[in-house]
């Protein structure tokens, strides 16, 4: 390395240095152009803005009703549980065994259905029960238990 081959740092002469007199040609209006909320300080685009058009998300009609409070559980049938038990001959089920066997994710709540039946005494914990799934469930003198 010598002086001959020495070159500024990459993309340290690409800034344009606003405002700093007319010479520099980014002087005056800094580069903003006249008047406009791009031209002024503080602007900032809203999203979905869109020059001033009535934005996609105003345009789209909108009906319905949607409750913000409504609770929704991932839906595991009794048939599920059967096939889980005898497979590797599981007693009781809860809700880390349905995470670790890819049948449910840590943050979705379980509920219990009562598709298919049980023919094996099972202890099941789950966020939710349907009463169906329940009675069989105690009908082969296992327990459900509420999370």
């Amino acid at each position: 390395m010598d002086l001959s081959n020495l070159k500024p740092a990459q993309k340290s002469k690409d800034s344009k240095r606003l405002g700093r007199g007319e010479g520099s040609g980014y002087g005056d209006t800094a580069g903003r152009g006249h008047k406009g909320a791009k031209s002024r300080s503080g602007y900032s685009k809203k999203i979905g803005f869109e020059g001033g058009q009535m934005p996609l998300q105003r345009r789209v009609p909108k009906f319905g009703f949607h409750n913000r409070a409504r609770v929704e559980y991932k839906a595991i049938n009794l048939s599920t549980l059967e096939t889980l038990a005898e497979k590797y001959s599981l007693d009781t089920i809860d809700k880390a065994v349905l995470i670790d066997k890819g049948l449910a994710s840590k943050n979705e709540l379980i509920k219990i259905l009562g598709n298919g039946s049980l023919t094996k005494k099972l202890t099941v914990k789950a966020d939710a029960f349907s009463k169906s799934a329940k009675e069989a469930i105690e009908a082969q003198e296992g327990t459900a238990e509420k999370i």
